[in-house]
């Protein structure tokens, strides 16, 4: 099957009317905040999405996002390749109503959709890639330059003595 380059801008309530199942790529450089947080990544990002119906009548759509980025290893400062494969199920919300969000089943996370009724992927899927983005960078610990026995976490300074406060009271007692 070929890839072709998704819309930025969906109708979730279309989509899933019509049961829309896309799978394509999106352009890296189109996600400027991925981009500014990683060394290096690929030049598309494959997404496979599905919209739909659920039981109750729920809009909801699912599907995978998978990319290659290079990430520098917080522990010897050299880059290293990092998987992101990500899957999520969003339902569209109108607005930021508290009943209608907290009426969602738990394996729906609610997006707001725009005036227009659309919801912006490149920014939702972007948010996605960044929240799977490790905390820190770091090598596995056997394909680091940085060993165990070379780790250094900075100088201790010695305790400095100070007089016990309670020695007055010792003098006092031998009285």
């Amino acid at each position: 099957m070929q890839k072709v380059k998704l819309p930025k801008q969906l109708d979730p309530f279309k989509s899933a009317m019509k049961r829309s199942d896309y799978q394509g790529v999106l352009m890296a450089k189109d996600m400027i905040r991925l981009t500014e947080a990683v060394a290096d990544i690929d030049d598309t990002i494959a997404v496979a999405v599905r919209f739909d119906k659920d039981a109750q009548g729920l809009n909801f759509f699912q599907g995978t996002l998978s990319t290659s980025v290079s990430l520098i290893c917080q522990r010897c400062s050299e880059p290293f390749a990092h998987q992101i494969h990500v899957e999520f199920c969003f339902s569209p919300v109108q607005g930021t109503d508290q009943n209608e969000i907290d009426e969602l089943p738990d394996g729906y996370d609610p997006v707001e959709v725009n005036d227009h009724g659309e919801i912006d992927i490149i920014q939702l899927f972007e948010d996605e890639l960044l929240l799977s983005l490790p905390i820190v960078a770091l090598h596995a610990e056997k394909d680091c330059k940085i060993g165990q026995d070379d780790m250094q976490y900075g100088d201790v300074e010695p305790d400095v003595e100070r007089p016990n406060p309670f020695a007055v009271l010792k003098e006092l007692k031998r009285d």
